[in-house]
């Protein structure tokens, strides 16, 4: 006797509500705990210890479910490219900018996500935005110019060190998006998500190390258990549930329904900012934060057709 299917109620929640409200919860609060990542351990070995436990994690994951992790054809390239976009040049960037800027602050400049990826959206998948788009776009990105001016204003003396700390926040942001686009075309969308997430987090590791050990020298360890408590909270809950519920969200719903969580985001982190890192507010970065989270919401109010548009579940 065929099961009934649950009631609309209980899919929308099981399969809308709550992944959203988890990855948008959890990622919210990863701002700030990347931050007590920066200690004596240097920013791009604790990226690779990250992901070196996330891929082993996911794998075992992965093997629960039933998948084989044997590399079929073409998966290493497309886990190779997901892993160096997503899982080195998106992370390593951010911890980077965390050295410079406030977290909230590099938060909020990733609420701009949707802009690079329609605009890569449109050059690689053809899904030309709206003049709508266009108009909020150049209203959240006049918020996040102000937020800049905020923070160089704020501080003049560290002008170089918060310029850096911008550029590293958009190289970050610039990996995300390539990530997000590379992920909706059809080479990686062959695979089932638990197996190319393994094999992407796992060669993005070995990207992380090299990048390590070049830049810095040999690993080195902190022996604080509130740094290994970070450090699985962010491989186990902000990667490998997060990115677990993320990815099938978008090939489901589409990356239109996902970008809500990158203005919720920002509310979350910039809070989470001011109650422990006591960020400064002024009107100038009220008005910010205002302008960029808000084209934003016109930019999704507004779009043509959402980047990677709902397609069967891989897995």
């Amino acid at each position: 006797m065929s099961r009934a299917p649950p009631p609309a109620g209980e899919s929308r929640w099981r399969t809308i509500i709550l992944p959203f409200a988890i990855f948008t919860l959890v990622w919210g609060t990863t701002w700030l705990v990347i931050r007590g990542q920066l200690g004596s351990v240097a920013p791009q070995w604790s990226v690779t210890y990250r992901f070196a436990i996330a891929a082993l994690a996911m794998a075992a994951v992965t093997v629960a479910q039933g998948h084989s992790l044997s590399p079929s054809r073409g998966l290493l390239r497309c886990a190779a490219i997901l892993g160096f976009c997503q899982f080195c040049i998106n992370f390593n960037a951010v911890y980077l900018a965390e050295r410079f800027i406030t977290s909230g602050l590099v938060a909020t400049v990733f609420a701009i996500l949707l802009i690079p990826n329609t605009l890569l959206g449109w050059a690689v998948l053809g899904q030309r935005p709206s003049r709508r788009f266009a108009l909020a776009a150049v209203v959240a990105v006049a918020g996040v110019a102000l937020l800049f001016v905020h923070e160089l204003h704020s501080h003049p003396t560290n002008a170089r060190t918060i310029l850096a700390g911008i550029g590293m926040t958009l190289v970050g942001l610039l990996g995300a998006s390539a990530a997000n686009v590379y992920q909706a075309t059809a080479g990686p969308r062959r695979f089932p998500l638990p197996v190319l997430l393994s094999w992407a987090m796992s060669i993005g590791s070995l990207f992380d190390a090299a990048i390590a050990w070049a830049m810095t020298g040999p690993p080195t360890l902190d022996p604080r258990g509130e740094y290994w408590a970070g450090l699985l909270y962010l491989a186990l809950a902000a990667s490998v549930l997060c990115f677990s519920l993320y990815f099938p969200f978008i090939r489901r719903y589409g990356a239109g329904r996902a970008a809500y969580s990158s203005v919720m985001v920002p509310i979350i982190a910039m809070t989470l900012s001011t109650l422990f890192e006591a960020y400064r507010w002024t009107p100038l970065a009220g008005a910010g934060v205002a302008l960029a989270l808000g084209g934003m919401v016109m930019a999704l109010a507004g779009r043509t057709r959402p980047l990677a548009a709902a397609a069967p579940d891989a897995g």
